[in-house]
């Protein structure tokens, strides 16, 4: 049952990550993932049958120290956004930051309510506080396609593009660096946000 719920929280988070860079895009002009049916919280347009369930399944059961997985990327334009060269900086930050604040408002929750709920309910809300924190950092590594790069890549002046253009031919090298290497790294960092934003321990 623990797996269940773990890949249900998975899931739902990357959804909710995958709508927030729609809503992001169709804030900025672009109707692309509306257009698409993406817009909406209903996880089956959004399922990526590896990313979603193999992935993540297959990680749980080899009790690896991090679990993750990705549902299909929501489509949008970037020549439709209004925010020129930020735009989709702006498009990428979204999905985080919607990480970022399901897990404050689940952290809100834990603190509200700490001794009048079943343990099991601290079980469920802890488990989204960190699964959510854990995405948003992840995302955040700049490397592609990870949201983190199309924020490096609208930061760093034009002469430099040539690390965007070796970044994106080499992503897969580059992803697989970041998920054994740089990945566990993140362990001691979700540990002390979760702590800082729950007052509990993980």
């Amino acid at each position: 049952m623990t797996t269940v719920f773990t890949i249900l929280v998975l899931i739902l988070s990357v959804v909710v990550h995958e709508v927030a860079h729609g809503w992001a895009a169709y804030a900025l002009g672009d109707p692309t993932a509306k257009l698409a049916g993406r817009l909406t919280l209903n996880p089956l347009p959004h399922l990526d049958p590896l990313g979603s369930v193999f992935l993540p399944l297959l990680l749980f059961i080899t009790h690896s120290p991090i679990l993750f997985g990705w549902a299909k990327p929501v489509p949008y334009n970037p020549y439709n956004l209004q925010a020129g060269r930020w735009g989709p900086a702006m498009v990428a930050v979204a999905g985080p930051v919607s990480n970022l604040f399901l897990a404050g408002i689940f952290s809100i929750i834990i603190r509200l309510t700490m001794g009048a709920m079943p343990i099991a309910f601290f079980q469920l809300t802890a488990l989204i506080v960190i699964i959510n924190l854990g995405l948003a950092l992840f995302n955040l590594i700049p490397i592609p396609p990870l949201d983190g790069s199309k924020i490096l890549f609208a930061l760093i002046p034009y002469r430099y593009r040539a690390i965007e253009e070796v970044l994106t031919r080499y992503q897969l090298f580059f992803v697989l660096l970041v998920i054994t290497l740089i990945a566990p790294l993140l362990l001691p960092i979700i540990s002390f946000l979760f702590h800082l934003s729950t007052g509990l321990p993980i």
